[in-house]
């Protein structure tokens, strides 16, 4: 794995950007503009939604061709479409559901470093769901160590499992902080 991660870091260009850099600084700056323009509670909200449309696409029947001439290649282009559509859907009802008003109410709502780490993890997933859909053409256009961080079946599994863990550490924190410091009960 580290000679991997050597030959990415050293395959990084600026002149000739590849897939690679896009994925990394999509990471990085997804994370800081997505984390800080909506804040925790939006980001666990869309964080559902992620899980509820990622669960619905990967259980969707392959659908009849109804007598249609094109095909589409493996059907990804369907699936991210299908994915983008549920998962817009699915946020849309959710900011106007009862989660939306217990995620707003009044508590505690953590540091910046608690929605740092949970848009990291909601971005990392959002990458790795994305690369489940490609086909292995265009995964094979990525670096290795880019494949096994988000695309592998441990990797995706990882990114799946992440922001769950995510969530459990800063509700934690966030518990931890208001009664010992703050001397309240939430």
């Amino acid at each position: 794995m580290y000679p991997l991660f050597l030959d990415f870091i050293h395959s990084l260009s600026w002149s000739h950007p590849s897939w690679d850099l896009f994925i990394l600084l999509f990471l990085v700056v997804g994370t800081l503009v997505y984390g800080f323009s909506l804040g925790r509670g939006r980001t666990i909200m869309i964080m559902v939604a992620v899980y509820m449309a990622v669960a619905a696409v990967h259980t969707l029947p392959p659908l009849p061709s109804f007598g249609a001439t094109v095909q589409l290649t493996n059907g990804f282009a369907f699936r991210i479409g299908t994915f983008v559509g549920l998962f817009a859907i699915l946020f849309f009802m959710l900011t106007r559901s009862a989660l939306n008003h217990a995620l707003s109410s009044d508590g505690p709502m953590g540091s910046w470093w608690h929605v740092i780490v949970l848009s990291f993890l909601q971005v990392g997933m959002l990458i790795s769901v994305i690369m489940s859909f490609l086909p292995t053409l265009w995964l094979s256009k990525i670096s290795p160590f880019l494949q096994i961080i988000f695309a592998s079946p441990w990797g995706a599994f990882a990114w799946v499992v992440a922001p769950i863990f995510g969530l459990l550490i800063v509700g934690i924190s966030i518990e931890s902080f208001g009664t010992k410091v703050l001397g309240r009960n939430y």
